[in-house]
């Protein structure tokens, strides 16, 4: 699927399967806040993105899913390097999906995120 803002600040899917999803992205200088920290959004974008991956293989035909909300704590802060998301699908209904999102820095913790979102036929237009 095309992800143009993914691929504006670099994320990668690096495994998708139904229930789970691995991204990362490499810090660079765009990346970084004026404090010269990877921005809070960056991580934001990780794993939201990472939570519709996992969830993406498991729809029936012809769903979509659109994020409802995602609940972000930060542990660390990432200055460089590479950054890996783990995602998987904690509880998944018809038409409501939770998942959790763990992202490292190296072995490190740096953040987590727990997310719902909503599981739908679009209309035709």
């Amino acid at each position: 699927m095309e992800n143009p803002f993914g691929e504006l600040i670099g994320l990668r899917i690096d495994r998708q399967e139904s229930g789970i999803s691995e991204l990362s992205l490499t810090v660079t200088p765009e990346l970084l806040n004026p404090h010269q920290v990877v921005h809070g959004a960056v991580l934001y974008a990780l794993a939201d993105t990472g939570m519709g991956a996992a969830l993406y293989p498991s729809l029936p035909e012809g769903h979509l899913c659109a994020t409802i909300e995602i609940k972000m704590n930060y542990f660390a802060a990432v200055f460089s390097g590479e950054v890996v998301c783990h995602t998987r699908v904690i509880n998944q209904g018809k038409r409501i999906a939770n998942l959790e999102s763990e992202l490292f820095h190296d072995d490190r913790l740096v953040a987590r995120a727990n997310g719902n979102y909503a599981i739908f036929k679009p209309s035709s237009a």
